[in-house]
């Protein structure tokens, strides 16, 4: 448990920095759309090239990550949309509904490879990659598609959901990186420099960014949806994940990076795309808030239950 938290620690530090500087030192909303934009398109995107780059994939167990994490995403997804009508009984409507379902199916990238390099270095940031390419392209089809569907003011045609979702900086960094890597292309000297210098100072303000569009106000009376959003991302996704990574015969880091994966709160950019697209975005902000700050409770529980 000791390792456990000494990993998750400075994650969670340099998130309350980004609180605290966004109190203080930084307060305008442009400077942190700024900072936003370009870990999204730029910073970010070229971590996970570089990573899947260099990683040796023949070491990483990719079918029983990806499955066990791209199933667990799947199974939630269903379940939330079986659950449909009886959240609607309860008075919960169609925005709000989309906002618990990317409250409990998306997960937050950044905290998930700096935690998995904490814990295991580059072996570890290897693996969480290979964790993205199963989850980021189905969480976003799921998650642009609920939206059209249950949130958007205007039907969305199944172009432009195809649109949206090809056009996600993150799926397209995977596809380079992966390509480059199964095809071994060589890649100059100059492009290592560079890349490695951009993807450092990824994660470090991408945990500065989350830090800084956490919403404070109304959390010690949560609404129904954000409870649920909570229960179900931090609690169930976790257990669904673990459960089917055992099935598929996982132990060891593999095992552990899968509970990270899992465990981890929802992604702010979740908060973009509902604003973007008419869903519940405060009941959404208040999900990443009160996920944010419980997962420093509830990672190293998950954690420590298979390290």
């Amino acid at each position: 448990m000791a390792v456990v938290i000494a990993a998750l620690l400075p994650v969670f530090i340099l998130i309350v920095l980004g609180v605290v500087l966004k109190r203080t030192l930084m307060r305008l909303d442009t400077q942190w759309h700024g900072l936003e934009r370009l870990t999204y398109y730029v910073l970010f995107p070229m971590l996970l090239i570089q990573t899947l780059v260099k990683a040796d994939l023949g070491t990483v167990p990719v079918a029983g990550v990806g499955s066990a994490l791209l199933l667990s995403a799947l199974v939630m997804s269903l379940l939330c949309l079986a659950l449909r009508p009886a959240l609607a009984r309860l008075g919960i409507d169609g925005p709000a509904f989309t906002s618990i379902f990317q409250g409990a199916t998306r997960w937050q990238t950044y905290v998930a490879l700096s935690v998995s390099a904490n814990l295991f270095g580059d072996v570890g940031l290897a693996v969480a990659s290979v964790a993205m390419v199963a989850i980021i392209p189905l969480v976003n089809v799921f998650s642009v598609a609920v939206l059209a569907h249950y949130a958007a003011p205007e039907k969305q045609s199944a172009r432009a959901i195809v649109m949206t979702v090809a056009s996600n900086p993150l799926i397209w960094a995977c596809a380079i990186g992966l390509f480059v890597n199964v095809v071994h292309l060589p890649l100059p000297k100059i492009w290592h420099d560079v890349a490695d210098a951009l993807s450092r100072s990824s994660l470090a303000i991408g945990l500065l960014v989350t830090g800084a569009g956490l919403h404070l106000k109304g959390l010690l009376r949560p609404s129904l949806g954000a409870s649920l959003g909570v229960a179900f991302k931090l609690a169930l996704m976790p257990a669904l994940a673990l459960v089917l990574a055992l099935w598929f015969g996982l132990s060891g880091k593999s095992l552990t990076i899968v509970a990270i994966c899992a465990a981890v709160p929802t992604s702010p950019s979740a908060y973009v795309l509902a604003r973007q697209m008419g869903g519940d975005a405060p009941l959404l902000a208040q999900i990443i808030t009160l996920q944010t700050i419980l997962a420093a409770i509830t990672m190293p529980i998950a954690i420590a239950l298979v390290a």
